[in-house]
């Protein structure tokens, strides 16, 4: 008699979140999406997610599954994003970066270095205005699904120089 194979228990929630969101459980969807919610303040470019795909050793042996050409992870990140387990932002240079949605998050400030292209948040930094931004863009959101519109998020993006670029900048 055969054991049964052992599942993974950091699999299990990712598995759950791809099927309540109609997505099939497949190997590479588990690895992009385990990556991602593994990492939940950094965004992505497509070509950075690759790269830190096919580089990490630990994560392609435990998802048992090769390296993702980069179709196929266009693809994935495409279907993450339409059903909303990832935000994609533009930044100021046309740039798609990706990152895992927070779930009940209806806003995400978030601070862009125009140098680095380092993506911060910045609910910390605001502390309890960040309260008044969510309820802000509640009212928005509510105001538009009034409207009609459907599958809404929101993006609250400020862009500038980070400390450590301005610091090198003045130097």
């Amino acid at each position: 008699m055969t054991k049964p194979p052992i599942a993974d228990p950091a699999i299990a929630p990712i598995d759950a979140l791809l099927t309540a969101h109609g997505l099939r459980r497949t190997s590479a969807a588990r690895l992009v999406l385990g990556w991602l919610l593994a990492h939940p303040d950094t965004s992505y470019t497509h070509a950075q997610l690759q790269v830190a795909l096919a580089g990490d050793a630990d994560v392609s042996v435990k998802a048992d599954t090769p390296a993702l050409d980069r179709v196929t992870l266009y693809r994935l990140i495409d279907r993450l994003t339409q059903v909303g387990l990832l935000l994609c932002r533009v930044d100021s240079s046309r740039v798609r970066r990706y990152q895992a949605m927070p779930t009940s998050v209806h806003a995400i400030p978030h601070f862009e270095c125009q140098t680095c292209h380092r993506d911060s948040p910045l609910a910390g930094a605001l502390k309890a205005n960040a309260d008044d931004l969510e309820r802000a863009a509640q009212t928005a959101l509510e105001a538009l699904r009034a409207l009609g519109y459907q599958g809404l998020s929101m993006d609250v993006a400020v862009r500038g120089l980070c400390v450590e670029c301005a610091s090198d900048a003045a130097a």
